[in-house]
């Protein structure tokens, strides 16, 4: 695959992005105990992955499943999810995205959120310029990715107002 790896220091994962029509098509590295552990879903977007290697535990609509090499499973959208590389080594997916949406634009915005310390592993913005950082990413890509925390009807009341303030302040 062609095209820049961008890397997400706080997730602890690389990933590389290629479309190919309506589907986006993402090679993920995920160091040992790295994953996207932040439990979310995608609104309209079927998320597939497949295991090439490693051992990765992925966590979907609640039950944990282990994969290893050859393993395949999908979320649809609207299915809550979340994935770890639990294994000693580092995992490699191959990872299909249909409907892509904004999804690889959401995903290189959070790395840049990560490699600037806004956020901890569990998605807890860290001080006030997380807070207001991430309350206007969450806010801009609703459509695409939606964290189960704080649960999602809480997030429609605060997350608006404090992504106003944010971008008030950074006039």
């Amino acid at each position: 695959m062609a095209g820049d790896v961008i890397e997400d220091p706080v997730l602890r994962y690389r990933y590389r992005f290629k479309r190919e029509g309506d589907v986006l098509k993402v090679d993920v590295w995920v160091d040992p105990g790295g994953g996207v552990t932040i439990e979310h879903f995608h609104p309209t977007i079927e998320e597939r992955w497949h295991v090439l290697e490693g051992d990765v535990t992925f966590t979907v609509d609640g039950e944990n499943r282990p994969a290893g090499p050859g393993d395949r499973l999908t979320a649809p959208p609207g299915v809550r999810h979340s994935f770890e590389n639990t294994g000693s080594t580092e995992a490699r997916l191959e990872v299909e995205a249909e409907p892509p949406g904004e999804l690889q634009e959401f995903l290189t915005a959070a790395a840049r959120l990560g490699q600037a310390g806004r956020y901890d592993r569990r998605g807890r913005p860290k001080g006030m310029r997380g807070l207001l950082e991430g309350s206007e990413f969450a806010l801009r890509y609703r459509d695409t990715t939606v964290t189960t925390f704080p649960p999602p009807a809480l997030q429609r009341i605060l997350f608006p107002p404090v992504a106003w303030l944010h971008r008030r302040l950074d006039g």
